[in-house]
């Protein structure tokens, strides 16, 4: 799906098992399947996703729970806006959204799934 970005090591099963506790919604399987291969990336371009470390914190300090249940934030571009998946669909979409701005009416459709989206990103300008 994607190359280990340099110096990144996949994320631990403590450290998924520990966001998992911390999102106390399911992951979706697309992003744990990519912390097996590398935990997080950003790429050139500024797009990351997030490590398993930080997806809590990111997620409790945008308060997605609260304006968008159901779904997980996994990633930003660095600019003020989101990525989000659906936390109970394992071939959910990749949406977009303004941070500021989490009601589920307002996402935007980046790819129809995890895979594609990271594909998107093209390996080559990945950190």
């Amino acid at each position: 799906m994607t190359e280990a970005v340099s110096g990144s090591t996949a994320a631990t099963s403590a450290d998924v098992a520990r966001a998992r506790a911390e999102i106390a919604l399911s992951l979706p399987t697309p992003l744990v399947e990519l912390w097996e291969v590398t935990d997080g990336l950003m790429t050139d371009a500024g797009v990351t996703v997030y490590a398993a470390e930080c997806i809590g914190e990111r997620n409790s300090t945008y308060e997605v729970a609260q304006y968008a249940p159901g779904f997980v934030l996994i990633g930003d571009n660095s600019g003020g806006r989101g990525f989000l998946l659906r936390a109970d669909g394992s071939d959910s979409a990749v949406f977009s959204s303004d941070l500021g701005d989490l009601a589920p009416d307002d996402f935007e459709v980046e790819a129809l799934d995890f895979a594609s989206w990271i594909e998107s990103l093209g390996s080559e300008h990945f950190r």
